[in-house]
């Protein structure tokens, strides 16, 4: 996850060399250090964002399990808890739930409404087949 920062850097360090390899195959003799300076900090700026958001999420995902000490999870709700807060795309269904835990889809509705009831899950609203269910705000 942390490499994802450095695509920024990567384009941007891309771009500053073939624009100095520019300059120079022009035959500029003058050099001024704002342009470097402005690149390097815009590139500082964006690391430290992008460290800033990772970092909020794993401080998101200690709090949660340190709220949640004491109560018991088992391996399939934990995996897929971990999961939600490591990035999951989309919405989380009791099929996405079973083919993430690799357990039948009664394995799966059976640990969502556990952790409903315990108010770590919360159902979104709508129902039916596209039933949907989020990580509750207070963990």
């Amino acid at each position: 996850m942390l490499l994802s920062t450095h695509g920024p850097l990567v384009a941007d360090f891309i771009y500053a060399w073939a624009n100095s390899r520019i300059q120079a195959s022009l035959r500029l003799t003058t050099f001024s250090a704002t342009p470097w300076l402005e690149w390097f900090l815009g590139c500082l700026d964006r690391a430290i964002d992008g460290a800033e958001y990772i970092l909020a999420g794993i401080f998101h995902k200690a709090h949660f399990w340190e709220a949640h000490t004491h109560k018991p999870f088992n391996e399939r709700q934990r995996a897929v808890i971990n999961r939600l807060f490591d990035g999951f795309e989309g919405k989380l269904t009791s099929s996405k739930w079973a083919k993430l835990a690799k357990c039948s889809q009664d394995t799966a509705l059976r640990d969502i409404d556990d952790l409903v009831k315990r108010g770590v899950l919360v159902k979104e609203p709508g129902g039916g087949r596209s039933t949907s269910y989020v990580l509750a705000n207070d963990g």
